[in-house]
């Protein structure tokens, strides 16, 4: 089998992670993490999210944290909304690249934004228009399964692929929101969007929950498949709140220690990650997901 000779790792942690955290996470440490990670080399990362304080109370300071960062590590800055008033937010404040969610299942969109994929499909449109020189990021929820609707059919995730690619969007991330997800099922969805959007100029990603400890075994199939851009967050951090069940991400040290030995490129200091990953621990007191730690990157053998 073939691999990609680098991989281009979004991080996630200081929005998806932290936003399934109820205890308050002091703004000093979000800046500190986020400042921590892009100096370990992630290329690019999700800072925060520009949602309804009412709806996630623990991105209510996204400005803030914004605010917190190096002029120079703006353009590797990602910020997420869901609707034209969080997208304004975001780029007031100085965020150029937006991930924007639709779920591919109509129950969980509903759950997730309050509001239909047809709804959310016309706030794309309208965030196109306001800031026509906004990047935008498509996030795929629920690609691979929904926890109120179970599969989801390949023309439901294509339905709303058509949309996005209608508005212009160039990128598109599919997202195990529920980590349901098993090796077969990621080769077929793969198989299946490449072969349905052949030619068109789209950047593939995914994003993969950990919840019954496959997301490694599904990244392999992935990366067999020609995909090369993935999302994880550090020490394993996140969970839908809005998706029950769902557990954390693919700890970016699990994938960067994965890809390393594999000899695929990522950018990323393993050890400057594995040190974040213990920062937090101590800060939050939250548990560290990832398999590989200070303990482990050294059992070679």
């Amino acid at each position: 089998m073939e691999y990609p000779e680098k991989l281009v790792i979004t991080e996630v942690g200081p929005r998806d992670g932290f936003q399934s955290l109820k205890k308050w996470i002091d703004t000093s440490i979000k800046v500190d993490v986020v400042r921590k990670l892009f100096h370990a080399g992630v290329p690019r990362m999700e800072i925060a999210s520009f949602i309804s304080p009412k709806a996630i109370p623990q991105m209510s300071d996204g400005e803030e944290v914004v605010a917190g960062q190096k002029i120079q590590d703006m353009d590797r800055a990602v910020g997420l909304a869901a609707n034209v008033k969080g997208a304004r937010r975001a780029w007031e404040c100085g965020i150029r690249t937006l991930t924007f969610v639709i779920s591919a299942s109509e129950a969980h969109n509903l759950s997730n934004v309050k509001k239909t994929r047809d709804q959310s499909i016309q706030e794309l449109a309208q965030i196109r228009e306001a800031f026509p020189e906004m990047g935008i990021k498509l996030s795929l929820a629920t690609a691979f399964g929904c926890p109120f609707e179970g599969e989801v059919k390949d023309q439901e995730i294509c339905y709303v692929i058509d949309k996005a690619i209608a508005y212009g969007v160039t990128e598109i991330c599919l997202c195990d929101t529920i980590g349901s997800a098993v090796p077969s099922q990621v080769r077929h969805v793969v198989d299946t969007i490449q072969e349905v959007y052949e030619g068109k100029a789209i950047l593939w990603s995914l994003h993969l929950h950990n919840t019954r400890g496959l997301a490694a075994a599904n990244t392999i199939v992935a990366m067999q498949r020609g995909l090369r851009r993935f999302e994880t967050a550090v020490a394993g951090l996140g969970g839908c709140p809005f998706a029950p069940g769902a557990s954390g991400n693919m700890a970016t040290e699990d994938l960067v220690y994965m890809a390393h030995r594999m000899g695929i490129e990522t950018g990323i200091n393993l050890m400057e990650l594995l040190e974040i990953s213990e920062y937090i621990h101590e800060q939050l007191g939250c548990r560290v997901d990832g398999r590989i730690n200070m303990k482990t990157v050294h059992l070679v053998q």
